[in-house]
């Protein structure tokens, strides 16, 4: 893919209509009603989700909203933190109340919109302190030491503010960052239900069964109303992988009285999802090239959607069986079998890089390979030491990858640096998953927020907080804070 198209990272301000599309073609391009017009797109820097053949007109990067430092949330409503009243100002611990320079208090009332600012130990907003802390106190905070500890409680709390009451999943609160993806979502399913939040990962795994597409997939990401996808972007195979595991990952924490009934609500959604996925399984066991987590189109199959898919359809199976499905599971099995297979053979063999073909370089998403997401092959710890090496950079974080294809600069993602947190806490590297988790945790600014990006001088950049960073990380300290997460079983026939 010509580089130049990665400089266009797009905000659409139009929508546009979705079409079905086939069975096995991943990431075609939606259709687009005759005489429709053009959307607008802005520009983005390097690096952040991009349709990657985006038409239309560009707008100056000038006309972008400023990126939120942080949320006040009444968790029915939220509203960004600028940086400019971030300085200086701190929250209030264990809530979204921020305290102001002057001493005021900022926060959002119940049943508003728009902030208010009061007198310091104002009883309204103490109120809703107190009902933070009672959130965060009727579950768990992982983590061995303060700093992991005041991490997790600020990522939780992040997470709930971007979590709508419909059950969509913001990815963050900044324009075009305002839309559920299933891929973040399903990972902030995941970290609700194991530090004890069943009604929010349950809502969130609802949401993503209202918003399945009849062949069984997903949209690359959707409005926050749920009304559809705010443009043509290609959708992404993996989500039929990642939302399968988080519904196994939630079913592993609901209360055993009525997560079956629950689980009978969710089913349809599972079935469609690991039935596409299975028909996509070409003759090599592999599915069709799609856009990645990267959600740039490859033109051969690639580990960032063939992991998942494998994660999804053992999930798949043993929810199956769950519900006494014995033919969806065998089914299922059999499907996983194949695709396990097809990954031993031409992904194994090149350190599970990025593409089959090992013209594309080695790519983060090699932790989707490692527990709570897949059991790990006995090569797959030599090829994350391999993976982390090739991927660090001067800062101390990582590339998503090294694509010649796709240069993403000198700025360290930190979803693809905390993806090797939790894969080494997976396969028992405690020491190395403490480690990149200390790199995260002191890349948060100066509200306590995990941002997306961290800059070459080794500061915060972009906006924050970042859904998708705050559930890995929470995942993470999980699996390090007493016995590791559960991973879907892969299991013959």
């Amino acid at each position: 893919m010509p580089a130049v198209r990665l400089v266009r990272w797009a905000v659409v301000t139009a929508s546009l209509a979705s079409v079905a599309l086939p069975v096995c073609v991943a990431g075609a391009p939606a259709g687009r009603r005759t005489g429709e017009e053009r959307p607008v797109f802005l520009v983005r820097p390097p690096g952040h989700h991009s349709r990657g053949d985006a038409e239309g007109s560009y707008a100056p990067l000038s006309v972008l909203t400023a990126p939120t430092a942080g949320l006040l949330s009444n968790t029915t409503a939220t509203e960004g933190i600028t940086r400019a009243v971030a300085q200086g100002a701190r929250y209030v611990e264990r809530s979204n109340v921020l305290r102001l320079p002057s001493g005021r208090w900022k926060y959002l009332p119940v049943g508003r919109t728009a902030s208010a600012v009061v007198a310091l130990d104002d009883p309204t907003a103490r109120q809703q302190i107190a009902q933070s802390r009672a959130w965060l106190a009727a579950g768990r905070v992982p983590g061995s030491s303060p700093a992991q500890r005041a991490g997790a409680e600020r990522a939780l709390l992040s997470m709930r503010a971007l979590l709508r009451p419909n059950g969509a999943m913001a990815a963050a609160w900044t324009p075009g960052w305002m839309y559920s993806w299933p891929r973040d979502s399903s990972f902030a399913s995941a970290a609700f239900a194991h530090t004890g939040h069943d009604a929010e990962a349950y809502r969130i795994l609802r949401y993503s069964a209202a918003t399945q597409r009849k062949d069984g997939t997903w949209e690359a990401r959707t409005k926050l109303d749920g009304s559809g996808p705010p443009d043509g972007r290609r959708w992404q195979l993996d989500a039929n992988g990642w939302v399968p595991w988080a519904a196994w990952q939630w079913y592993q924490t609901a209360p055993r009285a009525s997560r079956h009934a629950r689980l009978a609500a969710l089913y349809p959604m599972v079935r469609r999802a690991a039935d596409h996925a299975a028909a996509c399984l070409g003759a090599d066991g592999l599915p069709p090239a799609s856009p990645d987590y990267w959600e740039l189109m490859t033109t051969t199959p690639n580990i960032g959607t063939a992991a998942p898919l494998l994660a999804g359809l053992n999930a798949s199976a043993d929810l199956a069986r769950a519900v006494n499905r014995p033919d969806d599971a065998a089914r299922w099995s059999s499907a996983a079998g194949r695709l396990s297979a097809g990954i031993s053979k031409r992904f194994a063999p090149l350190g599970y890089q990025r593409t089959v073909d090992g013209q594309h370089g080695h790519d983060s998403a090699v932790a989707f390979m490692a527990p709570p997401f897949n059991a790990a092959p006995a090569d797959l710890p030599r090829a994350l030491d391999t993976t982390h090496r090739a991927l660090l950079l001067p800062n101390g974080g990582l590339t998503p990858g090294n694509d010649p294809t796709a240069p993403w600069g000198g700025n360290a993602w930190t979803p693809s640096t905390s993806f090797f947190a939790l894969a080494w806490a997976g396969t028992g590297k405690t020491a190395k998953a403490r480690q990149v988790l200390d790199w995260v945790l002191s890349k948060r600014n100066s509200l306590g927020e995990l941002p997306e990006k961290v800059n070459r001088a080794g500061g915060p950049s972009s906006v924050a907080p970042l859904a998708w960073t705050g559930s890995i990380t929470v995942l993470a300290l999980v699996a390090l804070d007493g016995k590791p997460l559960p991973t879907p079983p892969l299991r013959s026939r």
